[in-house]
């Protein structure tokens, strides 16, 4: 028989976070750090306004790029917020969450053999989707003591004549590491100077602890190079509404939208009515929910500040990002341990680049209560690996 599979989908390597809560799952008593999501419920204000749209009877397809009082709230939202300035009609588009967002991005963009300049430790999806784009991935790998940010430097040196896309992922999954306008600014530069278009991930644009989040899109020049990725899951606790959406320039989002109409038709109906409740109400609930975040965020930096265990401090995302290589193990070693003998689930740095090998991604979207538990559990592990190190 011909072989009936794709060589290029079977030599993509499947998610490095999956295999840890396949277990933990099953495993009674145990804690699990390691997903990306919001523990809060998504707010009553926004479930309502989805019950109250199935309940008058607004089943049906919305336009392809989603609904126009939505793609209006968008758009009122992004200038007030961050000084972006979208036409509603022609320049947003909304998506089946952001990483459809990220993969029609790739799909309108890339011809085969162009390169796409992807910072890592970062998101699972981005390499995989420039592969399926017939895009060509080169990784820049990120360096701790620059806080896992991307500098200029680090961004010209992986710059070759084929160079087309860069991905922009902050606030950064995994490091919670943050881009300044500063940084920002010197990136844009090298941008410029090449030639090339950006795909900035925004998703956690509204989690972060230092300083408002600034969009490389909203520096001079930058606008028409950029497409802007953005969602409701972080920031309103919409993981499982499925909504994102794509905000750029009418000559690229209108290649988007051709292959949206082909493999989606649209966003769910239900999710687009409460996200614009989300919008125009929901400024309040995503204040508290960062307040929430911030407190986590502290309290996990004080735990490992106790524990001796090194971490540059995050101001983005809801995620540290803590250096395990004093222990002489492996980040998967170390993972599969912590969980085999203290029922704790992280996820290996490993998970998000090679550049991640030495370090674990430990989420703070759980209840303090629960990461009290945890980190005393982990606490206990570490001294443990410390004193077989003696």
């Amino acid at each position: 028989m011909r072989n009936p599979l794709s060589q290029r989908i079977t030599e993509i390597e499947p998610s490095g976070i999956r295999k840890f809560f396949d277990i933990v799952s099953e495993m009674k008593d145990a804690i699990s750090l390691g997903v990306g999501e919001p523990d809060f419920d998504t707010p009553w204000h926004i479930r309502e306004e989805g019950i109250y749209s199935l309940e008058k009877g607004r089943t049906f397809y919305t336009s392809n790029a989603g609904l126009k009082e939505l793609k209006v709230e968008i758009a009122d939202y992004l200038l007030r917020r961050y000084q972006l300035k979208y036409d509603y009609n022609h320049e947003i588009i909304i998506t089946v969450g952001g990483s459809e967002a990220i993969d029609i991005a790739m799909r309108a963009m890339l011809d085969p053999g162009d390169e796409v300049l992807i910072p890592q430790p970062s998101y699972v999806s981005y390499e995989p989707c420039a592969v399926l784009a017939n895009g060509v991935p080169v990784i820049i790998e990120l360096k701790e003591e620059h806080e896992f940010r991307l500098t200029a430097e680090e961004l010209e040196k992986a710059i070759t004549p084929k160079s087309k896309l860069l991905v922009l992922p902050y606030p950064n999954n995994p490091t919670g590491a943050v881009m300044e306008k500063k940084d920002l600014e010197a990136v844009a530069e090298v941008v410029q100077k090449y030639d090339l278009y950006v795909i900035s991930d925004e998703i956690y644009s509204e989690l972060t602890y230092l300083e408002n989040h600034v969009s490389i899109a909203s520096l001079p020049g930058m606008w028409e190079r950029t497409i802007v990725i953005n969602g409701f899951s972080k920031s309103h606790a919409m993981t499982g509404w499925r909504l994102g959406y794509a905000c750029g320039p009418r000559v690229i989002l209108e290649q988007m939208l051709k292959i949206h109409q082909f493999a989606i038709m649209c966003a769910p109906t239900t999710s687009q009515y409460a996200a614009v409740d989300a919008l125009q109400n929901g400024d309040k609930d995503v204040a508290q929910m960062r307040e929430e975040y911030d407190g986590r965020r502290k309290y996990l930096m004080y735990r490992f500040a106790q524990m001796g265990l090194r971490c540059f401090e995050p101001y983005g995302a809801f995620y540290v990002f803590p250096c395990i290589k004093e222990f002489g193990l492996s980040s998967d070693q170390f993972a599969e341990r912590l969980l085999a003998e203290e029922k704790v689930a992280v996820v290996p740095g490993t998970a998000f680049g090679r550049s991640g090998e030495g370090f674990l991604r430990i989420s703070y979207a759980y209840s303090l209560e629960n990461l009290k538990v945890a980190l005393g559990r982990l606490e206990r592990f570490i001294d443990r690996l410390r004193k077989e190190k003696q």
